[in-house]
């Protein structure tokens, strides 16, 4: 492609991104295909020769887009929001363009100072403590493993690093969080080598956060039967229901037991950023590693993970492998973020992030926060008004789980079960919006959550009279 065409095409894309932010609620929000609809209108061999990019973007339209679902259409109220902004666009234009691998200081000095400067800047925004230090991984799945891999390295002394899991002869470490807690950390306990027999799951109290007096009796009965209490992770907004998990508590407990405490606030975390909502880190200074995704619910796009822990020594010496091609004279004066995590190569991540606190600037990221935790709180209200729906969960932040549980009719759990699925999909299907599902205690419960960058209160009335309209037809 010459610089002319290329030129032309950036343009054009630019005005139809544009375009496409002005009018994306001509689409409906969950993608209409069938499964295989979209690979079967795609050939199936590469082409031999080049291809025109105005072909390239019109079938980009024409076959791309119909499979697409519309996760910043501000309809969007399933799973959890993954929002973006035009600033973050613009940063990840030039992210792209750059095309810079960062994974030591002399390939990138700027990328790396400008993460280390806008990781201190969000430390700052949710007031961890000083001596925090912060690293952006890809996702929240990333920097809890990075975590369990840390608190296994500390407990051993870096054996396990040294000389690997020994069958027969290794101490049982064990890993603990709630029942409620992201299926991330069974996957990251899977792949750090604790094993899934290992990872005790701690129960949870009727408002679905971690019971810390649950957590001591489960620590002291593994101590009593010779094995070691590694790690706890504790969850500040799980996946079903955002509930709290109590972090004084528990990590007064992982204080005084030796272990590694993990703070896991992937979508909740930005919430604290309003005077109003720091409570929900109150004994954040007992954690270890806290991990929160400005990809979730701070206007960057995906994806963007913020990584503090509390000694980067634990961290760097769990991951540090230095190669001679690796070798710098810059190194002793400098951070070198490959040794940071997992992977070597890192994508220039920060400069989104700084583009969107730049714009926004705290007030303003506060201002849009706010503004979708009360929707939340009214949204909740206007289902405990109506003797039909019920609420099935507290509403901690932006999160709403309910379900229609119609006064007139006696319904089983089953029967409940079926009915709301039954209005989910009818919802889904038509387009208008998309909500998801979980269980809570066992009973099928629909989740609404905003948090997508221009949700409105009319949108989210909206929502309202469709879920009345269509479960009134059920």
């Amino acid at each position: 492609m010459d610089r002319k065409t290329f030129r032309k095409y950036g343009h054009a894309i630019v005005d139809w991104i544009a375009d496409y932010m002005d009018h994306i609620e001509k689409y409906p929000v969950l993608a209409q295909v069938e499964p295989g609809e979209i690979a079967d209108r795609l050939p199936k061999a590469p082409p031999e020769e080049p291809e025109e990019m105005e072909a390239i973007f019109n079938d980009f339209k024409g076959i791309v887009l119909p499979g697409m679902t519309h996760w910043q259409h501000p309809s969007f109220f399933a799973y959890f929001p993954a929002n973006t902004s035009e600033p973050s666009i613009l940063a990840e234009f030039i992210t792209a363009a750059l095309g810079a691998q960062c994974m030591v200081w002399q390939t990138s000095p700027a990328a790396t100072e400008l993460e280390e400067v806008v990781m201190d800047w969000l430390r700052q925004m949710l007031r961890l403590p000083e001596g925090f230090s912060g690293v952006i991984q890809d996702t929240a799945s990333t920097s809890t493993l990075c975590a369990l891999l840390c608190a296994r390295e500390r407990a051993t002394s870096f054996a396990i690093n040294e000389h690997g899991f020994r069958d027969g002869s290794s101490q049982r470490l064990v890993v603990y969080t709630s029942e409620e807690a992201h299926s991330s950390v069974e996957k990251g306990v899977k792949i750090a080598g604790f094993g899934k027999d290992n990872l005790c799951f701690i129960p949870s109290g009727a408002d679905f956060a971690m019971i810390p007096e649950e957590l001591e009796k489960a620590i002291d009965a593994d101590r009593k039967d010779g094995h070691t209490p590694c790690c706890v992770v504790a969850t500040v907004g799980t996946t079903s229901s955002t509930s709290m998990d109590p972090l004084r508590p528990i990590g007064e407990i992982c204080d005084h037991y030796g272990l590694w405490l993990h703070v896991d606030a992937a979508m909740a975390g930005t919430a604290a950023m309003l005077p109003e909502m720091r409570h929900i880190l109150d004994g954040i200074e007992f954690a270890d590693s806290f991990v929160f995704n400005p990809h979730k619910w701070l206007f960057t796009n995906f994806d963007c993970s913020a990584y503090f822990c509390k000694d980067p020594k634990a961290l760097t010496s769990t991951f540090e492998i230095l190669p001679e091609y690796l070798k710098t004279d810059a190194d002793r004066q400098v951070k070198n973020f490959r040794d940071w995590g997992i992977p070597l190569g890192r994508r220039f991540r920060a400069l989104k992030l700084w583009f969107v606190i730049r714009s926004f600037g705290i007030r303003g990221i506060q201002q849009k926060v706010r503004a979708h935790i009360k929707l939340a709180k009214e949204f909740a209200s206007w289902i405990r008004e109506d003797p039909h729906f019920e609420v099935m969960a507290p509403v901690t932040i932006n999160l709403v789980c309910f379900r229609y549980h119609p006064s007139h009719r006696t319904l089983s759990e089953e029967g409940l079960e079926q009915i709301n699925k039954a209005l989910m999909d009818e919802l889904n299907r038509s387009g208008k919006m998309f909500i998801t599902h979980t269980k809570l205690k066992g009973k099928f419960s629909l989740r609404l959550c905003i948090g997508q960058t221009n949700t409105t209160r009319e949108h989210v009335q909206r929502a309202w009279e469709q879920l009345q309209a269509y479960a009134a037809h059920l």
